[in-house]
This record gives structure tokens, C-alpha cells and sequence, in this order.
């Protein structure tokens, strides 16, 4: 069975709803985007943070898997399927998609701020001051913030290196480390794009440009026998 890697962006959920960063609306509007994912915005204000968070997880409560994600399960009937993604909703699991590695961290997740072992997965949608970890310091959300090692990548980059087809999906190709993955793939592997944009690539990728789930279903077209 080949072993096919799939990069998922923004691209990918939005179509299901789910804000980027740099598009959401509201009350984010008056906020630099450090203010709310980074080392030194929790440090000045642990509340301002929480509540950015807090928001993004009632809204991921909200939406639903759209056929970007869900075509992807399909694949797996035929090809050793490994999604990396840089997103941090739930969409691939809520999907069905059985291995999924996180570059940046989950939403519905929380971390102690003394031991970064320490992961719980939320239950509900807000995460207070107060709420601590085992070691009694307070918990924070489980996300890579600006400025924060990626811990993840070390390990997709051995996942890709291993790819015989590798597709990406809804990325710009801009964010790093993720973006470099792709110099990683072995020589002869298959390489595809779906991306309504214009992405910068080499010549060797194959671009569908539409959105994700136009984009997947043209793909399966392309990887699935029947």
C-alpha cells in the first residue's frame, strides 16, 4: 500500500466557517494578533487570551466537516493516509480521518504552563483563570503561538520523507516550518496542489485550482481505482 501525506491549511475549513486568524471579524478587530497568540500576550494578559480561545471553541462547536475533510476518509481505503495539519479545529477527526498529526497545536485541547507534558482535552468550550494543571499551575491553550517551537514538525518531516504521493491542500505555502515540508518529499513522489489561489510551486506539482472540496473530489478521481 502507497503511503500518501496530506498538508491541510486554512483553506480546508474554511468552508466550513471556521475563521483564519488574520480574517476574523468583531472584537479581534482592535487587537494586534500578538495580543492574542503569543508568549508575551499571555504573559500581559491571560484573560484577553482565554477569551480569544474560549470564542474560537464555541465557534468550532458550531461547524461541521465539509467535503474537503470527509472525501479525504475515502483515501484511506486504499492508501496508507497520514493528514499533517496546520489547522486546530477537529474537522479531519470529526470527519473520520484516522492519523492526523497537529503542527500547531489543538483547540480542544489545554496545557500546563510548568510542564508542556501535561496535555488534557477540554470538555466544553471555556478554559478560566483558575482552571490548573496537576502541578497546580494554571492551564493554557494548546496551541504553537508565535514566536513557540514547532515540537511536531521533526516528525512530519519524517512522515513526508517516506511519501510516494503528497498533496496539499489549502495553504499558501508561506507559513514556516510547514511550508518547507515539501522540499522533504522523495524524488519520485507524486506531488498535487488544491488551491483556489496562485500558489508559487515547482513545475512538478500538480495544481486543481479550486476550493477543498471541489478539489477533493477531483482527486479522488485522479488516486481512487473506482
Amino acid at each position: 500500500m502507497k503511503n500518501l501525506v496530506i498538508l491541510t491549511g486554512a483553506g480546508i475549513s474554511a468552508e466550513s466557517g471556521i475563521m483564519t486568524f488574520r480574517d476574523m471579524g468583531g472584537m479581534w478587530e482592535q487587537y494586534d494578533i500578538m495580543e492574542v497568540a503569543s508568549p508575551q500576550g499571555w504573559e500581559k494578559d491571560k484573560q484577553l487570551v482565554l477569551n480569544f480561545y474560549n470564542e474560537r471553541r464555541k465557534q468550532l462547536q458550531e461547524v461541521k466537516p465539509n467535503f474537503g475533510h470527509i472525501g479525504l476518509v475515502e483515501l484511506e481505503n486504499e492508501y496508507n493516509t497520514q493528514v499533517i495539519t496546520q489547522n486546530v479545529d477537529d474537522l479531519h477527526e470529526r470527519a473520520g480521518s484516522k492519523n492526523i498529526l497537529h503542527l500547531h497545536g489543538e483547540l480542544t485541547k489545554v496545557r500546563s504552563t510548568v510542564d508542556p507534558a501535561l496535555i488534557y482535552t477540554l470538555e466544553g468550550w471555556e478554559l478560566k483563570l483558575g482552571d490548573k494543571c496537576a502541578k497546580g499551575s494554571q492551564l493554557r491553550p494548546h496551541i504553537v503561538w508565535f514566536g513557540e517551537a514547532v515540537p511536531a514538525i521533526e516528525e512530519a518531516i519524517e512522515i513526508v520523507s517516506k511519501a510516494d504521493i503528497f498533496v496539499v491542500i489549502g495553504t499558501s505555502m508561506a507559513v514556516y516550518p510547514a511550508a518547507s515540508l515539501i522540499n522533504y518529499t522523495p524524488i519520485n513522489c507524486k506531488k498535487y496542489l488544491i488551491d483556489p489561489n496562485n500558489v508559487e510551486v515547482d513545475s512538478d506539482v500538480k495544481i486543481i485550482k479550486e476550493k477543498a472540496s471541489k478539489g477533493v473530489k477531483i482527486l479522488l478521481s485522479k488516486l481512487l481505482k473506482s
